[in-house]
């Protein structure tokens, strides 16, 4: 009687999750359970990409930490594997919603890997190494603005002893970010591309070249996404609170707070000097709109402006927009 012969059956689909540490990686497998720790060095990466080579997984998820997890991201990225970054506020509530509490390295692994195959979050491009530095310089330009702005404050109400070393630091802070302004403009300039998206948006009324930069470097799906996908990222969609026969109020929260800051900023300068958005902005205090949701609505109507226009590569035409 001869032996039957067997077909292997199809491979399951599997999921990583990578917890990253500023020294090392924990890594998890689903559904196999396979873990592992691998040192967070610029040498170990490349064998780390042989082992999720040999895996072929369907989705690798990091989360958000601090920037530790730029390098691996892009490592991951550059072979072609596919590698979501994500807000651990994100991982920490499904963990919650899975009766995860604990939390150490390797059970931060595992529920990223559940999360990666329970919820199929969906791979963006990543940022590359120039719009990185363009971000990199921007976040350092709040942190620099932070800075001054705290210290102005304190010579407020300094001592005579201690307000000239205030002043020192201030005139010190104030140099730094005039520096810091020039390297800007010319990573901004150095590429023909990023001046072509600055013209189409700085050709906007109220839109100047800190809300410029931080769609450049913070928001790089600007004018590829639908408008509505666009406004949640951003954090400008208002969100639904009900239940039941209860009706809350709509609020915004989550996004991207540095896009949306430097967005409330030009808002405010839009609805004054911007025809087709002081239009809106009038219209909706008309109709008895507070003053903070007419102005957010302003900024959703901005950015789906700006969004339309991008995806287009047209400048401002206030008789189209209107």
């Amino acid at each position: 009687m001869k032996e039957e012969l067997t077909q292997p059956g199809p491979m399951r689909p599997c999921y990583v999750g990578i917890d990253v540490a500023k020294a090392w990686l924990d890594v998890a497998v689903r559904p196999s359970g396979v873990q592992w720790r691998v040192a967070n060095a610029e040498a170990d990466l490349p064998a780390l990409v042989e082992q999720m080579e040999r895996l072929t997984p369907q989705l690798i998820v990091l989360e958000a930490t601090g920037g530790y997890e730029r390098g691996v991201a892009a490592v991951l990225a550059a072979a072609r594997l596919p590698v979501v970054v994500i807000n651990p506020r994100q991982v920490r509530d499904f963990a919650k919603a899975t009766g995860r509490l604990a939390k150490t390295d390797v059970l931060d692994a595992q529920v990223l890997a559940h999360f990666a195959e329970a919820v199929h979050p969906e791979p963006r491009p990543l940022a590359d190494a120039a719009t990185q530095r363009l971000a990199a310089l921007l976040e350092r330009r709040s942190q620099l603005v932070g800075m001054l702005t705290a210290e102005k404050n304190r010579r407020q109400q300094a001592l005579s002893s201690v307000r000239p070393l205030i002043e020192t630091h201030i005139a010190w802070l104030e140099q730094a970010l005039d520096q810091l302004t020039q390297d800007l403009d010319q990573t901004l300039h150095a590429s023909p591309v990023w001046r072509e998206r600055e013209d189409v948006l700085r050709s906007v009324p109220g839109v100047g070249p800190i809300l410029a930069l931080t769609l450049l470097a913070d928001l790089p799906e600007l004018g590829t996404l639908a408008p509505k996908q666009l406004a949640a990222l951003v954090g400008v969609a208002p969100l639904n609170r009900d239940s039941g026969s209860s009706r809350g109020k709509r609020l915004i929260w989550g996004g991207r707070a540095r896009v949306r800051s430097a967005l409330y900023m030009s808002t405010l300068s839009a609805v004054r000097y911007n025809p087709v958005l002081r239009a809106f902005w009038t219209r909706l205090r008309e109709q008895g709109k507070p003053p903070k949701v007419a102005l957010v609505a302003c900024m959703h109507k901005l950015l789906t402006i700006l969004n339309a226009m991008l995806k287009r590569q047209t400048p401002w035409q206030p008789a189209l927009v209107a």
